[in-house]
């Protein structure tokens, strides 16, 4: 005989069988108005069942039951329906029973709803790439907080404060841009990783959802590419502070011993290579325990870090007797200044420059918020760790920068130069390093190592692993000879952090887009990871071309402004048009200098507009397990 319909718990954790309803919840007919508090029942149009054979007991199952789009009130909401033995009879007799979950009331009240895939493709599944589960997770908000942290104290962090005094703005200004600046990338930091803790999936498979499943490599390998740059210049910064310690403790002068050891090919001493190397090394033996020996070592790095940035701050105010001439300074464009009338042509870009300083993180946070313990966690955490030490951290680099002028003649932004110049005695020039090492170590194997590793498992995950996708990092970091790099900062600043925030600015927008208004906040997980035909994220071939062309209409305002500015035109062709075309080349001029948030709008209002009637793939749907 037939039994009555089951309707299964829509709890957090979703594994191979769901839990009954509480006592609270009852079961009614898909007609009834009402079914238990916070529950609503409506009608829906027919819906459609796929009907699967168990292959050790023969019994029909529904793998998946999906109501149609309609103009109903309840339409894309949430719907799971119970099975009976015979499901398709059931279900042609309109027997089927059915919950509407009711939509939280904020970001912060959904569930984590991470499960292991049902049926996935083994070609886009490995143990790297699924989702965590509620029990596996491990970082609470202080962990957030503290891998921010170790995230904002580093060297371009450091600099990036005083570049923007060098620009002519006062201090209050330059750190009032930059607070600014990192309460706008905060923005789309939790929004990314409000999908990350509700799934547990890491960036490149998130963007399975919007790009599509093979199409999904795209924006995972550009992220990749310029986390293997950055780790290349931090490595190099840290294996420079290895330098100074060794030359210090042997009371040797930096310069005389790079001079006498320079290898022309390379364009670097043997003696800072080998440095580099040691860093190098140390970073890599983090890197292949896993995520967790990051975790640890963000944590404990986080109060080390302060302590050594606030005992760098008392040491320069002492030394300096006050916190020198350039905290005081005006700014350049007030009436009467060299740069009067200015500030909007110079605040504006900076802006987009800080943001675009993040920009990286803001795509791939996911792959640290899939950790996260809840929703909570990861907002307060970030919301603590990013804007605020960032700002805090900013003022304590421009003061330092401004008492180094007092103290040596002349100021001395570069935080490895300033701990080199200290006559502070070995030991203190030791431990004033160490720390440095500490800063650039949890900021580059957190920023720098985490999203390439997961986008280079992502292009074949049934061969590489978390750890190979590490040591590929690594040494793609250092094939681009990151020293050379280094060379020129006016290249680093507007060449990097504008012409990389230009292109990741419409991933950024589409992935969001997608996430909170195509999907309403709903993903298909099984689809995530299912290649073929018929599944969800497949779109044309894997590949979701109207996101494909978002991003490449996000992208292209930027382009003659990055040509430009990256030297890509010959700086007498650029001359020339200059001259024969002033306003449209002062036009790329602005847009560029604006190009993250011209790209953010551009690639997420034409994926919407693209995207306009589609079928929401898995929120009108939830995935049904009955034995």
């Amino acid at each position: 005989a037939a039994t009555a319909p089951r309707v299964h718990s829509g709890g957090a954790t979703r594994g191979r069988f769901s839990t009954p309803f509480s006592a609270r919840s009852r079961l009614e007919p898909a007609t009834s108005a009402v079914m238990g508090p916070g529950l609503a029942m409506a009608s829906p149009p027919a819906p459609v069942a796929r009907v699967v054979t168990d292959k050790a007991s023969a019994t029909p199952r529904i793998r998946r039951v999906a109501t149609r789009a309609s103009s109903s009130p309840t339409a894309g909401r949430r719907v799971r329906l119970g099975a009976s033995p015979s499901p398709a009879s059931t279900i042609a007799s309109s027997h089927a029973f059915r919950r509407v979950r009711p939509a939280a009331a904020s970001l912060l009240d959904d569930p984590i709803e991470a499960r292991p895939p049902n049926e996935p493709s083994a070609n886009l599944l490995n143990e790297d790439l699924a989702p965590v589960a509620p029990a596996q997770r491990t970082f609470t908000t202080y962990d957030i907080a503290a891998l921010w942290i170790g995230l904002v104290v580093c060297v371009p962090a450091y600099t990036l404060a005083g570049s923007v005094i060098d620009l002519g703005m006062s201090a209050a200004q330059g750190i009032a841009c930059i607070a600014i600046a990192n309460l706008i990338v905060l923005l789309p930091m939790v929004l990314n990783g409000h999908a990350g803790c509700k799934y547990g999936v890491p960036f490149p498979v998130l963007a399975r959802s919007a790009f599509g499943v093979k199409g999904a490599n795209v924006p995972a390998v550009m992220r990749a590419l310029v986390g293997c740059g950055w780790f290349g210049i931090q490595t190099h910064v840290g294996g420079q502070a290895i330098f100074a310690i060794a030359c210090a403790a042997l009371k040797l002068s930096t310069a005389t011993v790079a001079s006498a050891h320079f290898i022309p090919a390379l364009g670097i001493s043997s003696y800072e290579l080998l440095c580099y190397v040691t860093f190098w090394t140390a970073q890599v033996a983090v890197v292949v325990k896993g995520i967790e020996s990051i975790r640890v070592v963000e944590k404990y790095a986080a109060p080390v870090l302060i302590v050594l940035c606030v005992s760098l701050f008392v040491w320069a105010y002492i030394a300096a007797g006050g916190l020198g001439a350039m905290l005081s300074a005006p700014s350049t464009f007030v009436v009467g200044g060299p740069k009067e009338g200015q500030f909007l042509s110079v605040f504006l870009p900076m802006i987009t420059a800080v943001v675009g300083f993040w920009a990286t993180l803001s795509l791939n946070i996911s792959d640290f918020t899939r950790y996260a313990t809840s929703q909570e966690a990861q907002f307060k955490g970030q919301t603590i760790g990013l804007p605020f030490f960032m700002a805090a951290f900013s003022f304590m680099s421009v003061a330092i920068t401004s008492c180094s002028a007092v103290i040596f003649g002349t100021a001395v932004a570069d935080p490895v130069a300033l701990l080199a110049k200290a006559d502070g005695g070995a030991l203190t020039t030791a431990v004033a390093m160490g720390g440095l090492l500490v800063a650039t170590l949890s900021t580059n194997i957190a920023a720098n190592i985490v999203a390439p590793a997961n986008a280079f498992v992502n292009l074949a995950p049934s061969k590489l692993s978390f750890r190979a996708g590490g040591i590929a990092t690594a040494v793609l970091g250092t094939a681009i000879l990151p020293w050379r790099l280094m060379a020129d900062a006016s290249g680093d600043i507007f060449v990097w952090l504008i012409g990389y925030s230009a292109l990741l600015g419409p991933i950024a927008g589409i992935m969001i887009a997608d996430y909170f208004l195509v999907r309403k906040r709903t993903l298909d997980v099984d689809a995530l990871y299912k290649s073929g035909e018929g599944t969800a994220y497949w779109y044309e071939g894997g590949f979701n071309t109207r996101a494909m062309w978002a991003f490449a209409a996000g992208v292209a305002p930027n382009v003659p402004g990055f040509a430009l500015s990256a030297g890509i035109v010959p700086a007498a062709a650029a001359q020339s048009l200059r001259v024969s075309f002033p306003g449209l080349l002062r036009a790329f001029d602005v847009v560029y200098g604006y190009a993250w948030f011209v790209g953010f709008f551009v690639g997420a209002g034409l994926y919407l507009a693209l995207m306009r009637g589609e079928s929401r793939a898995g929120e009108n749907e939830e995935v049904l397990y009955t034995a």
